[in-house]
């Protein structure tokens, strides 16, 4: 103890003599905050929200709540029957698939614990199965569907027993019970709700086995629409691959085979037959099917040049199943084939027949759709030459009615009767004219022959050959090009294929020559002022940058373009207005009547127009016209680049240089050798007999090296023919000719004006009758006839005998000639797949 003392006394002493240790500068400073940071922790924690305590009630109140109604959810109500009841289960997972399965353990339990057992009363009710919500799956043959699950049929029981069971009874005697298990399944093939499927193994005659609960629809027959419901069973069919094999005949085998497909001979001809799918028809009025062919959308014809041996499976989709896959498109149905392994050959055969059939798909889209404006107009009816013996009329370069029919002949779309022009379906073809000879502007060649759709008549072709003007002898140019970029021309084949189409042209341009743009959409602005064609990126630039959208003021665009070009005039120069467009105007100026006042006024500025129509399905043909033929001007119907390069590239001189203007022609024909006559085509070109002699009345113009051909129509003095007029009785006309004018048939005038002149200048030739054959005929002859004969043929004239198509081919074949550039062949081609296309209708 007394150790301990003196160690305590030391450590006091220590601790009273050791000085207190210096701490830092500002010690206190930072202590203080110290202080003051866990002074408000510690008030923080102590603080509790106002709406804590609350918040814990309502959660209490809650829970109670969702305990108490789920638990009254597993208390059965059986005091009233339940009849027809739909019970809609809950979402499933995409990735699960629906199984069935009946248990029956517990029956025995319930009939063990009962003292009276009475004969149960059953009551029935459907339980619909929803679909899950999944991504669309797809076939074997990447053909997409969706699953439907098959109606279950529930059973309950009630009896009305010495209080065995009570309606309040909470406990019910069941007879079956039927199990929902969910389990995970890889995507398969599920077939839509109205579906028949013959397999490979169909095919082959093979039973094929499904295993428990698999639903595969590739190797069963689903039959109504219900298929397998996945229960221990056997799937089998008959051997259609022998039947195959006996009728060769993909459509005949499948007779009676497929579940909703009729199939049915027609005019017992062997191996044809008419394909129907069964309750199809509530959708659509028509009665095909669609057929898919390995994914790809086909015909009939094609189902039956398939090699059976080659068919893997075959499909049917009916109802809103098939229209919600396929579209409208479908509305009769769906038969889907897929093949095994193809050769080239066949792929090659297949792609073939998907352009086909996608041509065939965008024709029916467009005449859905379809907007287009004609003209209707009537054919020239024969005139009698003792009362009317002279004709006149405008000569006319426009072609747009050839390229226009060629594009729906080749989308397979029908034909407008409207939009066959004749006269612009021979002009669109080059002859092989003289050039004219002492400064003449034109050469005048005729050739009077037979008439291949009218035997006992005869044909008279008048033809006008143009002076070729040398490139660098041609006046320099002041182009205004005139674009529509309204919402209308947004499509491939217009803005972009009218872009494409002026780079042509600017190719063809020299520096002298300028290139101002106008556009117009819902209004008209400038966007480039004339500028070198030595320039041509700058003029590129602006094409380029143009953008369809809005609506379209075809009339200021036409006032501004002609403003532009009477600013930029050059005097003795080629001045012309471009104008591209698909016709649409619907601001300010836009009826065919206005714009034709319009566009005469703008004439007599000494501004020549072209027009190029573009577009499909809304096409306004009868203002293109209008406009052309108005405005001192020419009009194509531009397609395709193909056409492009033809008007605005090889014959970029002839369609942008005039070398004569108000070209007419009048023919007056002797009644000796001619009873009856009249001018095939040309119907909006005609002209009163007084108009040729009238310089202020408008006609048609003539360009570099153009060719311009007509027709006339002859009933010989000694014919009677079906087609001749009534006569009448005149009496005061000269009916009969006295004068001698030997083998003179008629007499051909023609009155034009130079590009820059006023006045008009005569040419007259005196064309002699003759009795030669068809057969010896020119080339230029044959083939402007058969091009006439197919025009007929599409009108379907009531005025020609002979409408036989392949007769038109043949004299097209004959006065093909050497055709270097392809377009006769073209015609040829043309005209075998309209014949084709009547043919398949």
């Amino acid at each position: 103890m007394e150790n301990n003392h003196d160690i305590d006394k030391k450590f006091n002493d220590a601790s009273q003599s050791a000085e207190e240790p210096a701490t830092f500068p500002g010690f206190d400073k930072v202590w203080a905050r110290v202080e003051e940071k866990l002074d408000k922790k510690e008030d923080k924690k102590r603080i509790v929200p106002i709406w804590f305590p609350y918040g814990i009630a309502a959660s209490l109140v809650i829970g109670l709540g969702a305990f108490y109604f789920i638990n009254k959810k597993d208390i059965v109500d059986i005091s009233k029957p339940q009849i027809s009841q739909n019970t809609i289960l809950p979402k499933v997972n995409p990735n699960v698939q629906v199984i069935d399965s009946i248990v029956k353990s517990n029956i025995e339990e319930g009939i063990q614990s009962q003292k009276v057992i009475q004969k149960p009363k059953v009551l029935a009710y459907e339980r619909i199965i929803p679909k899950p919500e999944i991504s669309p799956i797809y076939n074997n043959d990447l053909t997409p569907h969706n699953a439907d699950i098959p109606k279950e049929t529930i059973t309950y029981e009630e009896t009305n027993g010495d209080g065995i069971l009570d309606k309040d009874d909470k406990v019910q005697s069941i007879d079956e019970v039927v199990l929902v298990g969910l389990r995970p399944v890889k995507k398969q093939s599920y077939t839509s709700s109205a579906v028949s499927v013959v397999s490979s193994q169909s095919l082959e005659g093979r039973r094929s086995k499904k295993s428990k609960g698999n639903i595969n629809a590739s190797s069963t027959i689903a039959v109504n629409g219900f298929g397998n419901s996945g229960f221990n069973n056997y799937t089998e069919t008959s051997n259609i691959r022998n039947e195959f094999k006996r009728s060769n005949n993909v459509q005949q085998a499948l007779a009676g085979k497929v579940s909703g497909l009729q199939i049915a001979s027609i005019n017992a001809t062997p191996g044809s037959a008419s394909i129907l799918i069964r309750g199809s028809k509530s959708l659509s009025g028509g009665k095909n099917p669609l057929y898919v062919i390995n994914g790809v959308v086909s015909d009939q014809n094609s189902l039956a040049a398939l090699n059976p041996n080659k068919i893997e499976s075959v499909s049917v989709l009916k109802d809103a199943s098939a229209t919600a896959i396929y579209g409208s498109r479908a509305s009769n149905g769906v038969i889907i084939i897929k093949t095994k392994k193809l050769s080239r050959k066949e792929k090659k055969a297949f792609k073939k027949l998907q352009k086909v059939q996608d041509s065939i798909n965008l024709s029916k889209q467009i005449q859905q759709n379809n907007t287009e404006e004609y003209d209707a107009f009537v054919e020239n009816p024969f005139e009698l030459t003792k009362n009317q013996s002279v004709s006149t009329f405008s000569i006319d370069v426009d072609n747009a009615a050839y390229s226009n029919i060629r594009r729906m002949i080749n989308n397979g779309e029908i034909v407008n009767k409207n939009a066959v022009r004749i006269e612009e379906m021979i002009n669109y073809f080059k002859y092989n004219y003289p050039q004219p000879q002492n400064n003449q502007p034109f050469s005048i060649n005729t050739e009077y022959s037979a008439s291949p759709w009218n035997p006992k008549h005869k044909l008279l072709k008048i033809g006008l050959q143009g002076k070729k003007i040398p490139m660098d002898q041609l006046p320099s140019s002041n182009f205004v090009f005139l674009i529509d970029v309204s919402g209308s021309m947004d499509a491939a084949n217009k803005l972009p294929l009218l872009k494409s189409s002026f780079k042509v042209l600017l190719d063809q341009l020299r520096p002298q020559d300028k290139v101002g743009i106008v556009v117009y959409a819902g209004s008209a602005g400038m966007v480039l002022p004339p500028t070198s064609a030595k320039e041509k990126d700058k003029i590129l630039n602006a094409l380029e940058n143009l953008q369809a959208g809005g609506s379209t003021a075809g009339g200021a665009g036409i006032e501004l373009a002609y403003k532009l070009a009477q600013e930029n005039f050059i005097k003795d120069g080629n001045n012309r207005v471009i104008i591209a467009t698909d016709g649409d105007f619907n601001v300010g100026t836009s009826s065919t009547g206005d714009l034709g006042t319009l566009i005469e006024e703008k004439r007599k500025s000494g501004v020549f127009l072209t027009c190029l129509g573009f577009g499909m399905g809304n096409f306004k043909d009868n203002r293109m016209e209008t406009l052309a033929d108005k405005g001192n001007g020419n009009y194509t119907y531009i397609d395709n680049m193909q056409e492009a390069n033809k008007f605005l590239g090889k014959e970029f001189a002839g369609s942008m240089y005039a070398i004569a203007k108000d070209v007419k022609i009048q023919i007056e024909f002797n009644p000796k050798f001619v009873k009856s006559y009249r001018l095939i085509g040309y119907e909006n070109r005609k002209l009163k007999n007084e108009d040729f002699t009238n310089d202020k009345i408008d006609a048609g113009e003539l360009g570099s090296g153009h060719t311009v051909t007509a027709l006339y129509e002859v009933i010989p003095n000694d014919v009677n023919s079906e087609f001749l007029p009534k006569e009448t009785n005149l009496k005061y006309t000269k009916n009969t000719s006295e004068d001698n004018f030997g083998d003179e048939l008629a007499t051909v005038k023609f009155r034009y004006k130079k590009p820059d002149g006023d006045a008009s200048s005569q040419i007259v030739q005196v064309v002699k009758s003759s009795h030669e054959s068809i057969s010896s005929a020119s080339d230029d002859f044959k083939f402007a006839t058969s091009v006439a004969w197919f025009g007929l043929v599409l009108r379907d004239s009531n005025l020609i005998k002979i409408k036989d198509l392949n007769k038109v081919e043949e004299l097209a074949k004959k006065g093909k000639g050497k055709d270097e550039e392809g377009y006769r062949s073209e015609f040829v081609r043309l005209v075998e797949t309209y014949f084709s296309s009547l043919k398949n209708d």
